[in-house]
């Protein structure tokens, strides 16, 4: 008999979660187009209008699919609660520091940020699950560290924007990933229990008079309600399509964003792309080279043995 014939199983319908992913990720990077458009409003306003229209749209949606019940119950225990309270400040933070660099014209930089999460979600793997380093991934954060470097020494002061946006998204997903709650249900719980705190800041900047809420064009207003379904869209689509394609793709398609958003930043938005930024940039690619080649040779060894 010839040797068996190994079939490679593909994820069902992957060809419709390479379309959801895919879409997910380019929204996610063009979206600074869209906070750019509401440049008049102050970041952390901006940012707290954010994450109040995402909770208002996120339980309107959650009432319409019927999965108020599955939510409630995620929240009776006290452990998943307590881990929920933990991701909804870090990917609060996230989002402030992202809409802080669309307002200080430092794009380039956040795309940078979004370049080196890969590298730090396999560090986190390393420190906190106790994930196995082979060379090359050792070359790839060493890599990553010199990037970090480079740009710090380049512009004279430490990247906090880049280094912030890497590890408040990296822990997000590392503590999601841990949360036994579906995607949706949890960016509910997350902006519901932020609610008191946004929603609060934002009443009283109105009643101070200083919120730019119903104070400034009426298409500022409506550009700001409509931030809500705009940040809950892409998370949804980025759901539907991770459950329908193999990680490797996934992983593949999660450079969409940042390369959308470095195109942005320069040829739309003006932003300066140096030297520096050159050489920073080539670290980090040439580090994601060496990990995708490490998981073409795992993919290879495991293949024959």
């Amino acid at each position: 008999m010839g040797a068996m014939e190994v079939k490679t199983v593909h994820p069902p319908n992957e060809t419709l979660g390479i379309v959801y992913a895919a879409s997910a990720y380019s929204l996610w990077g063009v979206l600074p187009l869209y906070w750019h458009a509401l440049d008049n409003v102050p970041p952390f306003e901006l940012s707290f209008h954010r994450m109040v229209w995402c909770a208002i749209f996120a339980v309107a949606v959650t009432a319409a699919l019927r999965r108020t019940k599955s939510v409630l119950s995620a929240v009776k225990t006290r452990k998943v609660l307590l881990a929920l309270c933990v991701s909804s400040l870090l990917i609060a933070c996230n989002w402030t520091i992202y809409i802080y660099s669309v307002a200080k014209a430092e794009l380039v930089e956040a795309s940078l940020g979004y370049y080196i999460n890969p590298l730090l979600s396999i560090a986190l793997g390393i420190v906190m699950l106790g994930e196995k380093l082979s060379p090359l991934r050792v070359a790839a954060i060493v890599l990553a560290g010199i990037a970090v470097t480079v740009k710090a020494l380049g512009f004279g002061h430490f990247p906090w924007i880049a280094v912030g946006l890497a590890l408040t998204f990296g822990f997000y997903g590392y503590a999601r990933k841990l949360i036994p709650v579906a995607a949706f249900d949890g960016l509910t719980i997350e902006t519901v229990l932020l609610f008191p705190f946004t929603a609060g800041i934002l009443l009283f900047w109105g009643w101070q008079g200083s919120g730019q809420f119903t104070a400034a064009h009426l298409g500022t207003d409506a550009l700001l309600v409509l931030g809500g379904p705009i940040t809950a869209l892409p998370l949804a689509l980025f759901a539907a399509g991770a459950r329908r394609v193999r990680m490797s793709t996934l992983g593949f398609l999660q450079y969409l964003s940042p390369s959308i958003t470095l195109l942005i930043a320069t040829l739309v938005l003006g932003e300066a792309f140096t030297l520096t930024d050159a050489a920073t940039f080539g670290c980090v690619w040439l580090a994601l080279i060496l990990v995708a080649l490490d998981g073409r040779l795992r993919s290879a060894i495991g293949a024959e043995a």
